[in-house]
């Protein structure tokens, strides 16, 4: 399963928390390319850079793509990733100091044609200094009424081992599993529309070792300071997304996309979103790409950013991604179609693009608690933009 699907099930902010979400989607996004479900994925390599940069942490890296057709009926993928991540969010500033460290990343796909079905199988692996994860997916699609719908149902199951780089002896367990359905309809033969139906269950250790709430002192008196304490999450959460996509071709060789998105989990979070962007050819070899996100999304029940007591509730967390916020992201793409006339023999086509999206996020219960001048649940609401940039060569043969 594709991380793009993936991130259907999860509130998306576009930072990069634990690096397993925000960026990593937007690349995936860029690789993952849809195809017509009875015809097996164009051969095509990638290589791109990208960098994230926003709240206090810059990320990084290389990312390469390759795909092939080893026979007519057999498609074989595989992609490798590296982030350098380094500086310090305000979950850092507060409790620790900066920090620098890698991840890695690869991906394996096979791609089985049989008639108007793909059956699709993949593996992939992340690693870090304290998170490794392995997880394994299925899926298969299906055409319909004269090739004008498609069926798709996949599953992956994910074993994740949680660490601490602080602490040698600390390892816990995570295991992931996600369910999805889409319909994919030809409506006209300018409008194609994609509904996604997933679930995902996550059962084991779900927080953040490094992550902590902070509670009163005294709860009459505000003024005399807070303590901190490591977060207290539940050990299971499920996740529900339905979402809605189309794309209408524009009969100057443009078009308009919209996807709208809704949330919820058993964590009580409820978030929506809405995405628009506009494809524009300028002349033979120019393409530009704008687009529009808007998301908005509930607290968890068990978070706050002060809590009135140390044991004020069985489950305690204070992870900004879990509060209540808003973001913007506004995002434009260039790219360019190189003339492969030289190289027809092997090459098919190439192009060079360039993005640069700018999210800003608003928190509306979460304060800076770096603001140690002023009085514990006064400081002012934490916001800040960021910046994500990805350069990329894509080559068909």
């Amino acid at each position: 399963m594709a991380a793009t699907d993936h991130a259907l099930a999860r509130p998306l902010n576009g930072q990069p928390g634990r690096l397993r979400g925000g960026l990593w989607l937007l690349l995936v996004a860029l690789f993952s390319l849809p195809a017509s479900a009875a015809v097996l994925p164009a051969d095509r390599a990638d290589v791109l850079y990208h960098s994230y940069e926003g709240g206090g942490v810059k990320i990084d890296g290389p990312a390469v793509l390759v795909r092939k057709s080893v026979t007519d009926d057999v498609s074989l993928s595989a992609q490798y990733y590296v982030d350098e991540i380094s500086g310090a969010s305000i979950d850092v500033q507060v409790l620790a100091s900066e920090y620098a460290e890698e991840r890695t990343q690869y991906d394996l796909g096979a791609d089985y044609l049989l008639s108007k079905t793909i059956i699709s199988l993949g593996y992939s692996n992340s690693s870090e200094n304290d998170y490794e994860a392995d997880t394994y997916s299925i899926g298969i699609s299906q055409d319909f009424f004269g090739d004008l719908s498609t069926l798709s149902l996949s599953y992956a199951q994910g074993s994740d081992t949680v660490g601490k780089s602080t602490d040698p002896t600390f390892s816990e367990e995570k295991t992931t599993r996600s369910y999805q359905f889409g319909w994919t309809q030809v409506i006209t033969k300018n409008l194609l529309m994609n509904f996604i139906y997933h679930v995902i269950t996550d059962e084991g250790y779900l927080n953040n070792p490094y992550r902590a709430f902070r509670y009163l002192d005294n709860a009459n008196d505000p003024s005399a300071g807070y303590t901190w304490l490591t977060e207290k999450y539940p050990e299971t959460r499920t996740s529900h997304a339905a979402a809605v996509r189309g794309r209408y071709y524009l009969p100057y060789r443009a078009a308009f996309g919209f996807e709208y998105r809704r949330y919820n989990d058993t964590w009580n979070i409820n978030a929506y979103n809405l995405d628009l962007s506009y494809t524009h050819p300028l002349g033979q070899h120019w393409i530009l790409d704008l687009r529009y996100r808007f998301y908005s999304q509930s607290d968890a029940d068990f978070y706050a950013d002060l809590f009135p007591a140390e044991n004020f509730q069985t489950y305690m967390g204070r992870d900004k991604e879990l509060s209540e916020f808003t973001t913007h992201t506004f995002g434009v793409k260039v790219s360019y179609e190189l003339d492969t006339g030289w190289s027809r023999n092997w090459l098919e086509k190439a192009s060079v693009s360039l993005a640069w999206d700018l999210i800003q996020l608003d928190y509306d219960n979460f304060r800076d608690a770096r603001r140690d001048d002023l009085t514990p649940g006064t400081e002012p609401l934490y916001e800040f933009d960021a910046d994500v940039i990805r350069f990329f060569i894509s080559a068909w043969f």
